[in-house]
């Protein structure tokens, strides 16, 4: 039994989201499976050393064997903490409230 399985691999910028289904061999790793898109010529800016991979939203190790209908995402770094982003708004509302009802 060697059908091939159907996977999807996915990358998305600000503006652009790319999505490209392609079968492989049970067996086949979720770095192989990148390689065999062809996604990594088309954005040279993926990095696989540095990009963080998840399968369906969790992340996954590259060695990861794949099964029928995953869906492979590459991440991009993160341009902001999202903590840090958190910790300032909620700063600036407490200011906010404090000079609120004198006017």
């Amino acid at each position: 039994m060697s059908e091939n399985i159907l996977i999807e691999v996915v990358y998305a910028l600000p503006g652009e989201q790319t999505l490209l289904k392609l079968p492989v061999t049970p067996g086949t790793t979720v770095a192989d499976a990148v390689q065999a898109s062809g996604i990594l010529q088309k954005y040279p800016e993926i990095d696989l050393t540095v990009n963080k991979l998840g399968i369906f939203g969790k992340l996954t190790k590259a060695d990861t064997v794949l099964r029928d209908k995953d869906r492979i995402e590459i991440y991009r770094p993160l341009i902001a903490d999202p903590k840090e982003v958190r910790r300032k708004r909620a700063e600036e509302g407490k200011v906010m409230k404090k000079g609120g009802g004198e006017a």
